[in-house]
């Protein structure tokens, strides 16, 4: 998992509440087995048009927001299922940051354990962003997971909360298997004794 520590990219407006984890990953593609590849299919039944094309009507359609690797969206962002698959597409799309007012408590953990911050914010302090990012040409965000803050170069500054544990993994680029292998050492010496243990045992 990569570190993060501070980002500053273009930011997207997703000004919509309530958006629920098969709108972010639509059921259909939950069938690979594979962790990458799922960027194509994110947001697909909005992206798309029933006829496959995309709409032009679809934020992440509008070529001002090529690259957009923060995402702004309304309260309650990720709820539903639990599938970690929502935070994957997310991730393979190009998004390391969701600034949303509330977020679903399973998507929260999922979306740290893929290297995605959130930053909860006021619904004011959103709704400011979503003007910002729908009317300001190439309107980019600073995001620091450090100073727990989030600026842009127009005044605007907030802070928010975060777990500690949760900023360190993030911090230091750690998902559940680099945390475990933080203690590699100790698993080999442990093994090696339990083997040695099972070879006398048995002689």
């Amino acid at each position: 998992m990569e570190p993060f520590r501070a980002l500053t990219a273009l930011a997207a407006p997703l000004d919509r509440a309530n958006v629920d984890t098969d709108q972010i990953i639509p059921k259909q593609f939950l069938k690979r087995i594979e962790r990458t590849g799922y960027g194509e299919f994110l947001f697909f039944d909005w992206r798309r048009t029933a006829t496959g094309e995309p709409d032009p009507g679809f934020v992440l359609n509008d070529p001002r927001y090529n690259g957009a690797q923060i995402l702004i969206a309304g309260k309650n962002f990720a709820c539903g299922s639990s599938r970690e698959h929502a935070a994957w597409a997310l991730s393979d799309f190009g998004f390391r940051a969701v600034i949303a007012p509330t977020f679903a408590d399973i998507f929260f953990s999922n979306a740290g354990k893929n290297g995605i911050v959130l930053a909860r914010l006021s619904e004011t302090q959103v709704a400011t962003l979503l003007n910002n990012a729908k009317t300001i040409p190439n309107y980019q965000l600073t995001v620091s997971l450090k100073a727990q803050t989030v600026t842009d170069n127009q005044g605007f500054s907030a802070t928010f909360e975060i777990d500690p544990f949760r900023k360190f993994c993030l911090l230091e680029g750690l998902d559940d298997i680099g945390l475990t292998l933080r203690h590699e050492a100790a698993l080999d010496t442990f093994e090696a004794k339990h083997d040695q243990a099972n070879w006398l045992k048995a002689k």
